[in-house]
């Protein structure tokens, strides 16, 4: 993911544009830090597809399972 847009940004956190260029301008670290938020949060969704996958594999290999047992 890259960064997201100040569009998604100022929905986001409820600021205009003004106040994002701002921040970015005069308070890097605190821009940074929301980027870096966002970025944590596209792989914390990118893992937690990867688990539902996995979930729906497992469960699947259960069904088979209990079919030929029967």
């Amino acid at each position: 993911m890259g960064i997201p847009s100040f569009r998604k940004l100022e929905e986001d956190l409820d600021v205009n544009k003004t106040t994002l260029h701002n921040w970015k301008k005069n308070r890097p670290k605190l821009y940074e830090f929301i980027i870096k938020s966002y970025e944590d949060k596209e792989l914390l969704k990118k893992h937690l597809d990867f688990m539902i996958e996995q979930k729906k594999f497992i469960e699947e290999e259960i069904n088979i399972t209990k079919r030929t047992i029967k």
